[in-house]
């Protein structure tokens, strides 16, 4: 590698560096998406101008195709889309990390890994690992973003005995990988690979709803290691270290979150192994009576209210409601109430889902809060406006130790004097659960879209 090149990389891996730095704050994530952008830029360059390239008219013409093809989903994605097409992006990664393996055991001389007439060691253990995690990055992926965009159900398990198919499916891939590695055998590629598949297909389709975001989290990390092990197999520096820091971020992250959620990481990555708890809620709660009210009445209570905390939700995403949230928060600071976001570790459907939507919607950072933050004082609130959140929210999680949110810490929205809850319907949340707080005294539902019944607050604020 030359000085220009290693300098160049070691350029853009700062640029990298910088940007995570800033995606770490809401304040400064622009800052650090341009960084991010002129890190890439500067990377593609320096890869283009290195001596081995020479089909600049076949990379060229892939970068512009894949180029139009990211604008115009970027584009048009809808923000409630956001969740889906992360995980779409990540499958990517996983796809390229086995694709570029398999191109490294078919074709060992463009590698340059061959060492007295066969592949060294060290490349099959980088390819063997690589397929492992790439594959399972690639399938795990593809069901988060089925799972995201409703095309799944929440959680399953195919096994009758999920902790002895962990155990076996485990032995044999651990066999075939090693077995893979002392023989360069294609066709054991082949059979890790596939395998690989189904592990990532499974490892996700028995995560519940609740824990997504940390499983998109995750996938991440996931995406993040198989581009290391590509930049191995392709001996490129900053493909390695833009890699790792991609993996250990991810990482930290989804440690940061199951942490927040009272959750083992270990227990979510196996979700797809473990025995899944059922319920023991019934439709009793049905026939329970409800509050119901309007818009009309909402404007009435919050008017009259010194204090009112917004916990948004996935429905404030899918019905691009934050807008109108903005206009309400305005006309209740100009009347001098006194207005919070509280923002749940997992609200949305992966992290950070919310502060996006409040930061598109020009919503002061410093009036969101996250949980630890803010739950001491739904005691003292007069009003707790949720708007599409509902598992978050939910009791569930503290007394029903067969619910498959218990554990996770929730918004103590029942503790403010009214509790309104905006949906569509008396629907459960995303991880199958009903929550318990619709049935309270103190709670009024009004439903209908979350969009429509916010424009008609405001209308009534005025």
């Amino acid at each position: 590698m030359s000085s220009f090149t290693a300098f160049s990389y070691l350029i853009s891996a700062v640029f990298f560096i910088i940007s995570l730095y800033g995606l770490s704050s809401p304040k400064t994530a622009r800052f650090g998406n341009y960084c991010g952008i002129a890190g890439m830029a500067l990377a593609i360059i320096t890869t283009l101008l290195l001596p081995q390239i020479s089909n600049y008219y076949t990379i060229i013409l892939a970068i512009a195709i894949g180029g139009v093809i990211g604008y115009l989903i970027a584009k048009n994605v809808k923000m409630t889309a956001m969740p889906q097409l992360v995980a779409g992006f990540h499958s990517l990664v996983g796809l390229a990390a086995v694709f570029i393996a398999a191109g490294a055991l078919w074709n060992p001389d463009f590698f340059g890994i061959i060492e007295n007439g066969k592949i060294k060691t060290s490349s099959l253990v980088e390819m063997g690992i690589g397929v492992v995690i790439g594959a399972i990055t690639f399938t795990g992926s593809i069901v988060a973003f089925l799972k995201l965009n409703g095309n799944m159900k929440s959680t399953f398990s195919i096994f009758k005995n999920p902790k002895r198919s962990a155990k076996f499916i485990g032995v044999i891939l651990a066999i075939i990988t090693i077995l893979f590695i002392l023989s360069g055998s294609k066709t054991l590629f082949i059979v890790l690979a596939l395998i690989s598949f189904f592990v990532g297909f499974i490892l996700i389709a028995g995560v519940g709803g609740a824990d997504m975001p940390v499983v998109v989290s995750m996938l991440n990390s996931y995406s993040g290691w198989a581009a290391s092990g590509i930049g191995f197999t392709l001996n490129n520096s900053l493909l390695i270290i833009t890699g790792a820091l991609v993996g250990a971020s991810g990482a930290i992250l989804s440690y940061i979150m199951c942490k927040a959620m009272n959750r083992s990481l270990i227990n979510v990555i196996f979700a797809g192994f473990n025995e899944q708890a059922q319920s023991t809620q019934n439709d009793d709660k049905e026939q329970k009576p409800i509050k119901r009210g309007s818009a009309e009445d909402a404007a009435y209570v919050i008017k009259s209210s010194s204090s009112v905390i917004i916990v948004p939700g996935y429905g404030m995403a899918v019905a691009g409601a934050q807008h109108a949230i903005a206009e309400m928060t305005h006309l209740l600071e100009e009347a001098g109430i006194n207005v919070k976001f509280a923002i749940h570790p997992v609200a949305g459907r992966m992290p950070g889902h919310m502060n996006v939507l409040l930061a598109e919607a020009n919503i002061d950072y410093e009036k969101v809060f996250e949980l630890e933050d803010i739950n001491s004082e739904f005691n003292q609130t007069d009003v707790a406006f949720i708007i599409g959140a509902n598992d978050v929210t939910n009791p569930a999680a503290k007394t029903d130790k067969t619910s498959p949110i218990y554990g996770m810490p929730i918004l103590d929205v029942g503790n403010a004097k009214t509790v309104f809850f905006v949906k569509r319907s008396m629907a459960s949340g995303y991880a199958g659960v009903e929550n318990e707080l619709f049935f309270n005294d103190n709670t009024m539902m009004i439903f209908g879209d979350a969009k429509k019944v916010v424009e008609e607050i405001v209308r009534n604020l005025d």
